[in-house]
Protein backbone atom coordinates (compact mmCIF):
# COMPACT_ATOMS: atom_id res chain seq x y z
CA UNK A 1 0.00 0.00 0.00
CA UNK A 2 1.66 3.32 -0.96
CA UNK A 3 0.64 6.41 0.81
CA UNK A 4 1.55 9.67 -0.06
CA UNK A 5 1.50 13.40 0.56
CA UNK A 6 -0.38 15.43 -1.61
CA UNK A 7 1.81 18.38 -1.87
CA UNK A 8 -0.90 20.82 -3.41
CA UNK A 9 -3.34 19.82 -1.05
CA UNK A 10 -1.11 20.96 1.52
CA UNK A 11 0.07 24.12 0.05
CA UNK A 12 -3.29 24.99 -0.57
CA UNK A 13 -4.51 24.56 3.04
CA UNK A 14 -1.30 26.72 4.14
CA UNK A 15 -2.26 29.71 2.12
CA UNK A 16 -6.20 29.11 2.79
CA UNK A 17 -5.20 29.25 6.99
CA UNK A 18 -2.70 32.44 6.58
CA UNK A 19 -6.35 34.20 5.42
CA UNK A 20 -7.44 33.59 8.95
CA UNK A 21 -6.17 36.72 10.82
CA UNK A 22 -4.28 37.94 7.76
CA UNK A 23 -2.61 41.25 7.18
CA UNK A 24 -1.15 43.08 3.63
CA UNK A 25 1.49 41.23 1.81
CA UNK A 26 1.76 37.99 3.76
CA UNK A 27 0.88 38.90 7.55
CA UNK A 28 -0.32 37.03 10.20
CA UNK A 29 -1.94 38.30 13.40
CA UNK A 30 -3.89 35.08 14.81
CA UNK A 31 -2.77 35.02 18.86
CA UNK A 32 -3.43 32.48 21.59
CA UNK A 33 -7.17 32.05 22.05
CA UNK A 34 -8.57 35.28 20.03
CA UNK A 35 -11.66 35.10 17.95
CA UNK A 36 -9.03 34.17 14.82
CA UNK A 37 -8.05 30.98 16.55
CA UNK A 38 -11.43 29.94 17.05
CA UNK A 39 -11.18 30.03 13.05
CA UNK A 40 -8.89 28.19 12.80
CA UNK A 41 -10.01 25.65 15.08
CA UNK A 42 -13.54 25.67 13.02
CA UNK A 43 -11.19 25.21 9.81
CA UNK A 44 -8.90 22.34 11.30
CA UNK A 45 -12.02 20.37 12.72
CA UNK A 46 -13.50 20.66 9.13
CA UNK A 47 -10.77 19.56 7.49
CA UNK A 48 -10.05 16.39 10.05
CA UNK A 49 -13.90 15.38 9.58
CA UNK A 50 -13.47 15.10 6.02
CA UNK A 51 -11.54 11.95 6.64
CA UNK A 52 -12.97 10.70 9.86
CA UNK A 53 -10.71 12.49 12.51
CA UNK A 54 -12.18 12.92 16.54
CA UNK A 55 -11.75 16.15 17.76
CA UNK A 56 -10.93 17.07 21.36
CA UNK A 57 -9.21 19.53 23.67
CA UNK A 58 -8.19 19.62 27.12
CA UNK A 59 -7.87 21.70 30.29
CA UNK A 60 -5.11 23.78 28.23
CA UNK A 61 -7.28 24.45 25.26
CA UNK A 62 -5.12 22.35 23.50
CA UNK A 63 -6.64 20.78 20.17
CA UNK A 64 -6.39 17.25 19.15
CA UNK A 65 -7.70 15.35 15.82
CA UNK A 66 -6.76 11.84 16.32
CA UNK A 67 -6.80 9.42 13.14
CA UNK A 68 -7.90 6.07 14.59
CA UNK A 69 -6.01 2.76 14.74
CA UNK A 70 -6.27 -0.53 15.12
CA UNK A 71 -5.52 -0.55 18.63
CA UNK A 72 -6.66 2.20 20.32
CA UNK A 73 -5.48 0.87 23.90
CA UNK A 74 -2.05 1.29 22.63
CA UNK A 75 -0.27 4.80 23.59
CA UNK A 76 -0.78 7.46 20.64
CA UNK A 77 1.60 9.10 18.32
CA UNK A 78 1.72 12.57 18.56
CA UNK A 79 2.58 15.56 15.88
CA UNK A 80 1.71 18.79 15.30
CA UNK A 81 2.72 22.13 16.53
CA UNK A 82 1.06 25.50 17.26
CA UNK A 83 -1.79 27.63 15.27
CA UNK A 84 -1.33 30.72 17.13
CA UNK A 85 1.25 33.96 15.65
CA UNK A 86 3.18 36.87 16.97
CA UNK A 87 1.30 40.57 15.97
CA UNK A 88 3.25 40.83 13.11
CA UNK A 89 3.88 37.45 12.05
CA UNK A 90 4.10 34.96 8.70
CA UNK A 91 2.39 31.98 6.69
CA UNK A 92 5.13 29.37 7.94
CA UNK A 93 5.84 29.41 12.06
CA UNK A 94 3.77 26.99 13.68
CA UNK A 95 0.78 26.62 11.22
CA UNK A 96 3.48 24.71 8.72
CA UNK A 97 3.65 22.05 11.54
CA UNK A 98 0.07 21.43 12.28
CA UNK A 99 -0.89 21.04 9.02
CA UNK A 100 2.04 18.83 7.50
CA UNK A 101 0.84 16.72 10.40
CA UNK A 102 -2.91 17.20 9.35
CA UNK A 103 -1.49 16.24 5.85
CA UNK A 104 0.54 12.92 6.79
CA UNK A 105 -2.79 11.28 8.59
CA UNK A 106 -5.13 12.54 5.49
CA UNK A 107 -2.27 10.93 3.22
CA UNK A 108 -2.91 7.68 5.47
CA UNK A 109 -6.76 8.43 5.39
CA UNK A 110 -6.90 8.36 2.08
CA UNK A 111 -4.55 5.71 1.06
CA UNK A 112 -6.88 3.19 3.17
CA UNK A 113 -4.00 2.67 5.90
CA UNK A 114 -5.12 2.18 9.60
CA UNK A 115 -2.30 2.15 12.00
CA UNK A 116 -1.87 0.15 14.58
CA UNK A 117 -1.96 3.20 16.98
CA UNK A 118 -3.75 6.35 17.14
CA UNK A 119 -1.73 9.17 15.62
CA UNK A 120 -2.96 12.34 16.76
CA UNK A 121 -2.38 15.92 15.17
CA UNK A 122 -2.14 18.59 18.37
CA UNK A 123 -1.80 22.33 17.91
CA UNK A 124 -0.78 23.56 21.35
CA UNK A 125 -2.12 26.36 22.75
CA UNK A 126 -0.12 29.72 23.15
CA UNK A 127 3.34 28.96 22.20
CA UNK A 128 4.56 32.12 21.21
CA UNK A 129 3.36 34.21 24.68
CA UNK A 130 2.59 37.06 22.81
CA UNK A 131 -0.62 37.46 24.08
CA UNK A 132 -0.09 35.75 27.14
CA UNK A 133 3.26 35.60 29.09
CA UNK A 134 5.22 32.82 28.84
CA UNK A 135 4.69 30.98 25.87
CA UNK A 136 4.21 27.28 25.29
CA UNK A 137 1.78 27.09 28.05
CA UNK A 138 -0.35 24.43 26.56
CA UNK A 139 2.74 22.00 25.94
CA UNK A 140 3.60 22.51 29.30
CA UNK A 141 0.64 22.26 30.95
CA UNK A 142 0.13 18.84 28.85
CA UNK A 143 4.62 17.78 30.44
CA UNK A 144 3.40 18.74 33.48
CA UNK A 145 5.69 21.58 34.05
CA UNK A 146 3.16 24.04 34.58
CA UNK A 147 0.06 24.25 36.56
CA UNK A 148 -3.39 24.71 34.81
CA UNK A 149 -4.12 27.30 37.55
CA UNK A 150 -1.24 29.67 37.64
CA UNK A 151 -1.90 29.38 33.92
CA UNK A 152 -5.69 30.52 33.92
CA UNK A 153 -4.57 33.81 36.16
CA UNK A 154 -2.52 34.88 33.81
CA UNK A 155 -3.91 37.85 31.82
CA UNK A 156 -3.12 39.86 28.91
CA UNK A 157 -2.26 43.46 28.25
CA UNK A 158 -6.01 44.42 28.09
CA UNK A 159 -6.35 42.50 31.76
CA UNK A 160 -8.58 39.72 30.07
CA UNK A 161 -7.49 36.16 32.47
CA UNK A 162 -6.39 33.37 30.07
CA UNK A 163 -8.50 31.14 31.76
CA UNK A 164 -11.55 32.87 31.07
CA UNK A 165 -10.51 32.80 27.25
CA UNK A 166 -9.50 29.03 27.93
CA UNK A 167 -13.52 28.86 28.75
CA UNK A 168 -14.55 31.52 25.75
CA UNK A 169 -13.25 28.61 23.16
CA UNK A 170 -14.43 25.57 25.13
CA UNK A 171 -17.86 27.25 24.84
CA UNK A 172 -17.69 27.89 21.29
CA UNK A 173 -16.94 24.23 20.62
CA UNK A 174 -19.31 22.81 23.08
CA UNK A 175 -19.20 18.97 20.87
CA UNK A 176 -15.30 18.59 21.24
CA UNK A 177 -14.38 16.10 24.15
CA UNK A 178 -12.48 16.86 26.81
CA UNK A 179 -9.18 14.84 27.28
CA UNK A 180 -7.88 13.85 30.14
CA UNK A 181 -3.91 13.46 29.95
CA UNK A 182 -2.48 10.53 28.27
CA UNK A 183 1.20 9.21 28.11
CA UNK A 184 2.21 9.54 24.38
CA UNK A 185 4.40 6.82 22.63
CA UNK A 186 6.19 9.79 20.86
CA UNK A 187 6.00 13.23 19.51
CA UNK A 188 7.50 14.81 16.14
CA UNK A 189 7.32 18.33 15.73
CA UNK A 190 8.24 20.04 12.05
CA UNK A 191 8.76 23.79 11.73
CA UNK A 192 10.80 26.18 9.56
CA UNK A 193 13.91 26.63 10.49
CA UNK A 194 13.81 30.30 12.02
CA UNK A 195 17.60 30.27 11.20
CA UNK A 196 19.95 30.81 8.70
CA UNK A 197 21.82 27.34 8.67
CA UNK A 198 19.76 25.25 5.97
CA UNK A 199 19.47 27.88 3.69
CA UNK A 200 23.25 28.90 3.77
CA UNK A 201 24.49 25.42 3.39
CA UNK A 202 21.37 24.16 0.65
CA UNK A 203 20.16 21.00 2.74
CA UNK A 204 16.60 20.91 2.62
CA UNK A 205 15.76 19.04 6.08
CA UNK A 206 16.84 19.58 9.39
CA UNK A 207 17.37 16.60 11.80
CA UNK A 208 16.87 18.85 15.31
CA UNK A 209 19.43 17.37 17.67
CA UNK A 210 18.14 19.50 20.64
CA UNK A 211 16.77 22.97 21.79
CA UNK A 212 19.07 25.68 23.61
CA UNK A 213 18.57 26.55 26.94
CA UNK A 214 16.35 29.68 27.93
CA UNK A 215 15.58 32.17 30.76
CA UNK A 216 13.18 34.56 30.85
CA UNK A 217 13.54 37.01 33.24
CA UNK A 218 10.57 40.11 34.27
CA UNK A 219 12.18 42.87 35.90
CA UNK A 220 10.97 46.06 37.84
CA UNK A 221 12.45 49.31 38.42
CA UNK A 222 10.40 51.24 41.42
CA UNK A 223 11.67 54.85 41.97
CA UNK A 224 9.48 58.00 42.78
CA UNK A 225 6.99 59.68 40.08
CA UNK A 226 8.02 63.84 40.47
CA UNK A 227 7.18 66.83 38.70
CA UNK A 228 9.86 67.16 35.55
CA UNK A 229 9.88 71.23 35.82
CA UNK A 230 10.62 71.07 39.98
CA UNK A 231 12.51 68.30 41.19
CA UNK A 232 15.77 68.85 41.58
CA UNK A 233 18.40 66.09 39.79
CA UNK A 234 20.24 65.51 42.75
CA UNK A 235 17.17 63.88 44.52
CA UNK A 236 15.15 62.13 41.97
CA UNK A 237 14.27 58.61 41.93
CA UNK A 238 14.12 58.52 38.25
CA UNK A 239 12.92 55.03 37.00
CA UNK A 240 13.95 55.70 33.10
CA UNK A 241 17.24 56.66 34.17
CA UNK A 242 17.80 53.38 36.02
CA UNK A 243 16.98 51.43 33.54
CA UNK A 244 19.22 53.12 30.98
CA UNK A 245 21.87 52.23 33.05
CA UNK A 246 20.60 48.49 33.62
CA UNK A 247 20.12 48.15 30.56
CA UNK A 248 23.92 49.56 29.20
CA UNK A 249 25.21 47.33 31.79
CA UNK A 250 23.26 44.40 30.62
CA UNK A 251 24.47 44.57 27.02
CA UNK A 252 28.06 44.48 27.88
CA UNK A 253 28.40 42.01 31.04
CA UNK A 254 25.65 39.81 29.57
CA UNK A 255 25.50 39.99 26.11
CA UNK A 256 28.94 39.73 25.50
CA UNK A 257 29.06 37.15 28.23
CA UNK A 258 30.28 34.41 26.04
CA UNK A 259 30.67 33.62 22.07
CA UNK A 260 27.17 32.20 21.72
CA UNK A 261 25.33 34.31 23.67
CA UNK A 262 22.20 35.29 22.91
CA UNK A 263 20.64 38.39 25.10
CA UNK A 264 17.43 40.68 25.01
CA UNK A 265 15.53 43.02 26.08
CA UNK A 266 12.17 42.56 24.40
CA UNK A 267 9.49 44.44 26.44
CA UNK A 268 9.65 47.46 28.05
CA UNK A 269 6.77 48.92 29.88
CA UNK A 270 7.47 52.87 31.65
CA UNK A 271 4.75 54.39 34.39
CA UNK A 272 3.22 56.93 34.06
CA UNK A 273 4.19 57.38 30.65
CA UNK A 274 4.16 61.06 30.92
CA UNK A 275 6.62 63.60 28.78
CA UNK A 276 6.48 65.99 32.30
CA UNK A 277 6.46 63.07 34.82
CA UNK A 278 9.73 61.68 36.46
CA UNK A 279 8.75 57.80 35.83
CA UNK A 280 7.85 56.01 39.03
CA UNK A 281 8.34 52.81 37.78
CA UNK A 282 10.17 50.83 34.75
CA UNK A 283 9.13 46.89 33.87
CA UNK A 284 11.03 45.19 31.08
CA UNK A 285 11.57 41.72 30.05
CA UNK A 286 14.73 39.84 29.20
CA UNK A 287 15.51 36.86 27.22
CA UNK A 288 18.88 34.59 27.90
CA UNK A 289 19.74 31.60 25.45
CA UNK A 290 22.74 29.71 25.40
CA UNK A 291 23.17 25.97 23.81
CA UNK A 292 25.25 25.20 27.22
CA UNK A 293 23.73 25.17 30.84
CA UNK A 294 26.55 26.20 32.87
CA UNK A 295 27.03 28.75 30.58
CA UNK A 296 23.26 29.83 30.58
CA UNK A 297 23.36 29.65 34.47
CA UNK A 298 26.43 31.78 34.80
CA UNK A 299 25.15 34.35 32.48
CA UNK A 300 21.93 34.85 34.65
CA UNK A 301 23.79 35.18 37.84
CA UNK A 302 25.75 37.97 36.33
CA UNK A 303 22.36 39.28 34.86
CA UNK A 304 20.94 39.77 38.63
CA UNK A 305 24.50 41.11 40.00
CA UNK A 306 23.70 43.94 37.33
CA UNK A 307 20.47 44.55 37.74
CA UNK A 308 20.90 44.87 41.73
CA UNK A 309 23.81 47.18 41.44
CA UNK A 310 22.98 49.75 39.08
CA UNK A 311 19.44 49.94 39.65
CA UNK A 312 19.74 52.09 42.66
CA UNK A 313 18.87 54.59 43.94
CA UNK A 314 15.56 52.77 42.69
CA UNK A 315 14.88 49.52 43.81
CA UNK A 316 14.91 46.09 41.71
CA UNK A 317 12.55 42.93 41.70
CA UNK A 318 13.40 40.46 39.76
CA UNK A 319 11.35 36.93 38.69
CA UNK A 320 12.54 34.53 36.62
CA UNK A 321 9.08 33.77 34.72
CA UNK A 322 11.10 30.84 32.08
CA UNK A 323 14.17 28.49 33.20
CA UNK A 324 14.12 26.04 30.54
CA UNK A 325 17.35 23.64 30.38
CA UNK A 326 18.67 22.83 26.74
CA UNK A 327 17.51 19.54 25.78
CA UNK A 328 18.54 16.39 22.75
CA UNK A 329 16.20 14.77 21.10
CA UNK A 330 15.27 10.71 20.91
CA UNK A 331 18.17 9.28 18.80
CA UNK A 332 15.97 6.76 17.52
CA UNK A 333 13.68 9.38 16.04
CA UNK A 334 16.34 11.56 14.30
CA UNK A 335 17.75 8.59 13.06
CA UNK A 336 14.33 8.46 11.16
CA UNK A 337 14.02 11.77 10.02
CA UNK A 338 17.71 10.92 8.59
CA UNK A 339 16.92 7.59 6.86
CA UNK A 340 13.30 9.56 5.24
CA UNK A 341 15.49 12.40 3.92
CA UNK A 342 17.94 10.16 2.40
CA UNK A 343 15.31 7.67 1.00
CA UNK A 344 13.43 10.99 -1.12
CA UNK A 345 16.83 12.23 -2.14
CA UNK A 346 16.20 15.30 0.28
CA UNK A 347 20.31 17.08 1.77
CA UNK A 348 19.76 16.78 5.34
CA UNK A 349 22.46 17.75 8.15
CA UNK A 350 21.96 17.54 11.83
CA UNK A 351 20.88 21.01 13.75
CA UNK A 352 20.74 22.43 17.17
CA UNK A 353 17.26 24.65 17.19
CA UNK A 354 17.93 28.44 18.27
CA UNK A 355 14.97 29.10 18.76
CA UNK A 356 12.47 27.55 21.69
CA UNK A 357 9.50 24.91 21.10
CA UNK A 358 6.57 22.76 22.45
CA UNK A 359 8.56 19.91 21.60
CA UNK A 360 11.56 20.93 24.44
CA UNK A 361 8.55 20.33 27.11
CA UNK A 362 7.06 17.19 25.67
CA UNK A 363 10.45 15.66 25.49
CA UNK A 364 10.42 15.25 29.17
CA UNK A 365 7.70 13.40 28.98
CA UNK A 366 8.21 10.81 25.49
CA UNK A 367 10.73 10.80 23.10
CA UNK A 368 10.64 13.37 21.25
CA UNK A 369 12.09 14.91 17.58
CA UNK A 370 11.97 18.22 15.55
CA UNK A 371 12.19 18.03 11.96
CA UNK A 372 13.26 21.45 10.98
CA UNK A 373 12.93 23.06 6.78
CA UNK A 374 14.84 26.19 5.44
CA UNK A 375 13.38 29.42 6.02
CA UNK A 376 14.22 32.16 3.70
CA UNK A 377 17.24 34.62 4.87
CA UNK A 378 16.68 33.81 8.61
CA UNK A 379 13.28 35.90 8.58
CA UNK A 380 10.41 35.00 10.87
CA UNK A 381 7.64 36.26 13.10
CA UNK A 382 7.38 39.02 10.11
CA UNK A 383 4.73 38.89 7.60
CA UNK A 384 7.80 38.43 4.74
CA UNK A 385 9.01 35.04 6.57
CA UNK A 386 8.92 32.83 3.37
CA UNK A 387 9.64 28.92 3.09
CA UNK A 388 9.35 27.49 -0.60
CA UNK A 389 6.81 24.80 -1.83
CA UNK A 390 9.25 22.06 -2.41
CA UNK A 391 11.14 22.36 1.12
CA UNK A 392 7.13 22.22 2.71
CA UNK A 393 6.68 19.12 1.15
CA UNK A 394 10.20 17.79 1.92
CA UNK A 395 9.34 18.31 5.53
CA UNK A 396 5.96 16.71 5.36
CA UNK A 397 7.17 13.53 3.34
CA UNK A 398 9.72 13.39 6.10
CA UNK A 399 6.82 13.47 9.16
CA UNK A 400 4.77 11.23 6.85
CA UNK A 401 7.64 8.60 6.88
CA UNK A 402 8.74 8.51 10.60
CA UNK A 403 4.73 8.52 11.64
CA UNK A 404 4.50 5.21 9.99
CA UNK A 405 7.50 3.87 10.96
CA UNK A 406 6.47 4.86 14.78
CA UNK A 407 3.19 4.16 14.95
CA UNK A 408 4.02 0.61 13.47
CA UNK A 409 6.75 0.19 16.11
CA UNK A 410 9.51 -0.33 13.90
CA UNK A 411 12.73 0.35 15.37
CA UNK A 412 15.52 2.02 13.06
CA UNK A 413 18.56 -0.15 11.62
CA UNK A 414 20.81 2.66 11.85
CA UNK A 415 20.10 3.19 15.40
CA UNK A 416 20.16 -0.34 16.42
Amino acid sequence: MSVKIDGDRLWSRLIQMARIGGFGEGGVNRQALSDDEHAAWMQMIAWGDEIGLEPSTDAAANLFLTLPGQHRDLPPLLAGSHLDSQPTGGRFDGVFGVLAALEAVTAMAGAGHRPVRDVVVVAWMNEEGSRFAPGMMGSEVFAGKRNIAEVRATSDAAGILCGDEIDRIHAAFPALQTRQPFQPLAYVEPHIEQGPELERSGHAIGVVSGIQGKITTDVTLTGRAGHAGTEPMATRRDAVMAFARVASALQEGVGKFETDIRFTIGRVEVTPNAPSVIASEVRFRTDLRHPRNDVLDAAAERLHRIVEQEASPCTARIETLVNAPSNAFDPVLQARIAESAKAHGHRYRSIASAAGHDARHVASLCPSAMIFIPCKEVISHDPSESATREDVIAGAEVLLDVLLASAEGVRSPVSD
